[in-house]
């Protein structure tokens, strides 16, 4: 029997934590021929003084421990972080138990900003992770040893696993059953759950349009509004440089700075925005699509579309068309 701990922030959405625990304890419930007892132990901790976890939706739930109260040199199979909290001083609590914790685990996981305090105990240095999609650029800026994944739901780097914003965490513990006890009894139990074993495409399909104009200032700005209204002009380098009367090295600066990406990756954003509002609300052709947003043709978009969000125009427009179009 596996002994899974689940460290629960004061807070936080409890669904994230109840959710993995409802897998786990399904993958208990499901007989397999040769099983002879449970397969998971599972535990919720809290840093909290008492044992009410508060959910921010207003329900709680109880914890089996106190954080505090737990060896943290007692084996462990696998430590599950399902957020950092709102309270600086509960990650704290939780990094620093860490730091004693991890040798004593076979293997760590974390769920949405979880990742932030595996980073902040140097458990993701030097390897692969993700988190949360809008925690994406503070995880990279924060701790640039980590080597930062924004597409995939989930991240296994050696005995460390991230997983993405809230949900994701449910398909990270199907793949840890699944690394268990196999691929059969982790399919059962998504078929189950109504879920997919492996969910197609990865959590940027779920990011919210992010075009950095907040800092901008000046003809920058005056440049960015123009640009917007114009995706299917040239938005080269040297046009959008001549546009504010500088030269392309100094431009190039001058709107990294401003808007922290640089213009062809900003041209590459906005154009993708415009594309998603168009799937979203419009019955248009790919083509036509393509056209209005300076992408040229169905095949560019596509190219996009697949690179940056790890799915099809198609498959975005079936998953998040207004449904007055269906």
């Amino acid at each position: 029997m596996k002994k899974i701990l689940i460290i629960v922030p004061d807070g936080g959405m409890l669904f994230e934590s109840a959710g993995i625990a409802d897998i786990l304890m399904q993958a208990n419930q499901l007989q397999t021929e040769g099983l002879t007892g449970p397969r998971y132990q599972v535990n919720l901790a809290t840093t909290q003084p008492h044992q009410v976890i508060h959910g921010q939706s207003g329900l709680n739930l109880l914890a089996d421990h106190r954080l505090h109260e737990l060896d943290p040199r007692e084996p462990l199979d696998t430590i599950i972080i399902t957020g950092r909290g709102q309270n600086p001083l509960e990650g704290t609590a939780v990094v620093d138990w860490l730091h004693l914790a991890a040798p004593h685990a076979r293997r760590i996981a974390s769920v949405c900003g979880g990742a932030m305090l595996l980073a902040q105990s140097g458990l993701l240095d030097g390897r692969r992770a993700t988190t949360h999609w809008k925690l994406l650029d503070a995880l990279q800026t924060e701790f640039p040893q980590v080597r930062v994944e924004g597409g995939p739901l989930y991240v296994q780097d050696g005995h460390i696993w991230t997983s993405g914003g809230v949900s994701s965490g449910f398909d990270l513990t199907l793949a840890l059953v699944e690394e268990d006890y196999g691929f059969s009894l982790a399919r059962d139990i998504a078929q189950d759950f109504v879920m997919y074993l492996r969910r197609p495409g990865g959590q940027l399909q779920f990011s919210r349009y992010n075009l950095r104009q907040a800092g901008a200032s000046g003809p920058i700005n005056d440049l960015l509004t123009w640009l917007l209204d114009n995706l299917t002009a040239d938005l080269s380098v040297e046009k959008l440089a001549e546009k504010v009367a500088m030269s392309p090295r100094n431009f190039t600066r001058v709107f990294t700075r401003e808007t922290g990406a640089s213009p062809a990756r900003y041209v590459a954003e906005a154009r993708l925005t415009a594309a998603r509002q168009r799937l979203e609300q419009s019955s248009d052709t790919l083509e036509r699509i393509a056209e209005q947003t300076g992408f040229g043709n169905s095949i560019n978009l596509r190219r996009l579309f697949e690179k940056q969000l790890h799915l099809t125009p198609g498959e975005y427009r079936q998953r998040f068309h207004c449904r007055r179009m269906a």
